[in-house]
């Protein structure tokens, strides 16, 4: 009897039940100092209030109102999220499996797990948003990971997604196959001005944040990179997205490439290895941001057998001058690495890439914040720590302004008022 009267209880449930935990209404975090990724400054003793989802208050001696959590992070600086530049979720290192390899022998389903742990590695990395720029094979899976991220069905960074990304006809990969015999290809093949504002559309019907170009690239194995689209396909495509609302990202390596893509209107140039003072200026006219990607070229370099010695190979010394250049032109700087070139959750190595090439750590931290939040049109939501904005938060031990490397000693990743890591 016992024994039923145990059951019965177990299956009706008490008589009283014991009220649930409750979230708390607010949480105040105090730091050491807040990094506000506006003004390059740590504000020594600053708090933040953080109420729901977004920032209350932000400043010394803040009040916990009744209810509140209060995590005291002690010799730790507050920052806001960073933002990854330029990733891809559906790629992993080179050094593990070849690029052809990973577009032509991993299934969509295995690309696709492979990705959701990396969204997960780049958030408690600190990245709590991203802009990745093409799935290189993987259609438009972005998409469903950027809405399941949303949904809070996986964990991962606030995404940015450019589906397929766009190519000329025949210039992009992988190759070496019998001729006539269509191979799967990284992006979508284009040619003609009618077929480029068709990819354009089509990539944006199915979910397309941005649209990524390719305006230059290597027509056979081996050769050097050239221009591919024509301008007038590029001031076509530039057209199709802006009157769809969606910004333009384009692959530059040449200095015909950056001058085309200058002079369709893009609004964000990748890589931009052949850049001049001249093309530099123009960029800066224009207002159109440069992601460098020091972290691709430089493992790259290093999976060919570069022991991180100096001199540099050649491709690392010309990252590092048209970077140079870029920053004393006064051109807008994105921190993108080109992640998935190298492994997800070292997303930090882009910034330590440019503080070792002199970008003063202060302005790299900007970058990473402030800055790519403003270029990738998000700076009414994110990227600093300011009331009103999302808290999208995280604390790094140390100060980040004094030692870039800071940034990977993440003690707290906070997105929209949620502690997700620490």
């Amino acid at each position: 009897m016992r024994w039923l009267a145990l059951m019965a209880a177990i299956l009706i449930g008490p008589a009283t039940a014991l009220p649930a935990a409750e979230t708390p209404s607010a949480t105040l975090l105090k730091p050491a100092g807040v990094f506000d990724g506006v003004d390059g400054q740590v504000h020594a003793g600053w708090q933040v209030l953080v109420e729901g989802d977004k920032i209350a208050a932000v400043g010394p001696n803040l009040s916990a109102p009744i209810g509140a959590q209060v995590i005291a992070l002690p010799g730790d600086t507050q920052m806001p999220g960073m933002i990854e530049g330029h990733g891809h979720l559906f790629l992993h290192p080179y050094n593990e499996t070849p690029w052809d390899d990973q577009v032509l022998h991993e299934a969509l389903a295995l690309r696709t797990a492979r990705a959701v742990a990396s969204a997960r590695a780049t958030l408690m990395a600190g990245f709590t948003s991203e802009r990745d720029l093409g799935t290189e094979g993987a259609g438009y899976a972005d998409v469903g990971l950027r809405d399941a991220i949303a949904k809070g069905i996986v964990p991962g960074p606030r995404l940015q997604v450019a589906t397929r990304a766009i190519v000329a006809l025949g210039a992009y990969g992988p190759k070496g196959f019998e001729p006539g015999v269509e191979i799967p290809q990284g992006a979508e093949e284009v040619s003609g001005v009618d077929s480029i504002v068709a990819a354009v559309r089509r990539q944006i019907a199915a979910g397309a944040d941005w649209i990524k170009l390719y305006a230059d690239y290597r027509w056979r194995p081996g050769e050097d990179s050239r221009a591919t689209l024509s301008l007038d396909e590029m001031k076509a495509a530039v057209a199709a997205a802006h009157d769809a609302g969606r910004p333009v990202a384009v692959h530059a390596a040449t200095a015909e490439g950056m001058r085309r893509a200058i002079a369709a209107g893009v609004d964000t140039i990748e890589h931009g290895y052949g850049g001049t003072p001249e093309i530099f200026a123009a960029m800066v006219a224009k207002g159109i941001a440069l992601c460098p990607t020091l972290a691709a070229s430089d493992a790259v370099a290093r999976y060919r057998g570069w022991n991180g010695s100096e001199p540099a190979p050649a491709s690392v010394l010309l990252n590092r001058s048209s970077f140079k250049l870029a920053v004393k032109a006064g051109v807008r700087i994105c921190m993108g690495g080109d992640v998935g070139v190298f492994a997800h959750g070292q997303n930090a190595r882009e910034m330590e890439l440019m503080a070792a090439v002199g970008m003063a750590p202060a302005q790299v931290l900007i970058a990473a914040t402030g800055a790519n939040a403003r270029w990738f049109r998000l700076d009414k939501r994110l990227g600093a720590v300011k009331i009103g904005l999302l808290a999208d938060l995280v604390a790094v031990s140390g100060d980040p302004t004094a030692d870039i490397a800071a940034v990977r000693r993440v003690a707290l990743v906070m997105k929209g008022g949620m502690v997700v890591g620490r």
